[in-house]
């Protein structure tokens, strides 16, 4: 992106304006704005690096999937800036992924801006994240699946569901895990109705988060992991440990107190 520029483009399909800007904070970093709201943060020159809370979690649940280096296969439901597509290309050299976008004016001008680093493996589709589900090659398994795309009571009902959960479950591999980022107001009611979904679905199921967004007081976004095999009582200490901090993961009985 050339120096003092901030492109723009208006997405007409959602009557919002995408804007790039550089982060004056990190060096290589640049934001995603629409509408005037910060979306994606993108560290060009180390993808390996990522800014956002939330992000950095499911980078971890990403780490722990697979052996360190080790390629995978992993779809994206909700592109926004493809940090996380940058992220595994980064850590993962060779990993093979899909990202779904519902608007394709964003995906093209994130892509045209914002290149992807050098040598990653990406097929892009636009549209709805279920519809995407069926139109892949149906003998395609992931060892990752990363769903971002809700926000509140503004969850697309066709997908917050456990119908969903089970078209993506069945894309997973056999040690593959289903990854939701669930952003949600006080109360965390999206984020109790979820995870009531998820575990009708998955052999198991975890929450994790900035620990005091378990007190259902605050805004914010918590992970959901699902799994089709037991979960690993060390995944948890690791994901605690990597912060960032203050880190707390709930499963088991423990998580018993976000069902729906």
């Amino acid at each position: 992106m050339a120096a003092g520029t901030n492109p723009s483009r208006y997405l007409r399909s959602i009557g919002a304006h995408a804007t790039i800007e550089r982060d004056s904070f990190t060096d290589g970093g640049h934001i995603l704005s629409i509408g005037g709201a910060e979306q994606s943060h993108v560290n060009l020159e180390h993808p390996e690096e990522v800014f956002y809370e939330y992000l950095r979690r499911i980078a971890h649940v990403v780490d722990l999937c697979a052996p360190d280096a080790q390629p995978i296969r992993a779809l994206h439901l909700g592109a926004g800036a493809l940090t996380l597509a940058r992220y595994i290309q980064a850590v993962r050299p060779g990993s093979r992924q899909h990202a779904v976008e519902l608007v394709r004016e964003l995906l093209d001008f994130v892509l045209q801006h914002l290149p992807l680093p050098e040598g990653t493996l990406l097929e892009t589709w636009t549209g709805d994240a279920r519809e995407a589900l069926k139109q892949l090659d149906p003998e395609l398994r992931f060892d990752v699946v990363i769903l971002d795309i809700f926000s509140g009571p503004e969850a697309p009902e066709h997908i917050a569901n456990a119908g969903f959960y089970r078209e993506a479950a069945a894309r997973l591999a056999p040690h593959g895990v289903l990854v939701i980022n669930v952003g949600d107001e006080p109360g965390l009611t999206l984020v109790r109705s979820q995870v009531s979904a998820m575990r009708s679905v998955m052999a198991d199921v975890v929450a994790f988060g900035e620990a005091g967004m378990f007190s259902g007081r605050y805004p914010g976004n918590i992970i959901l992991a699902g799994t089709q095999f037991p979960w690993p009582s060390e995944w948890s200490g690791e994901l605690t440990a990597r912060g960032p901090h203050p880190a707390k993961v709930l499963s088991g009985v423990e998580l018993d107190i976000l069902a729906g």
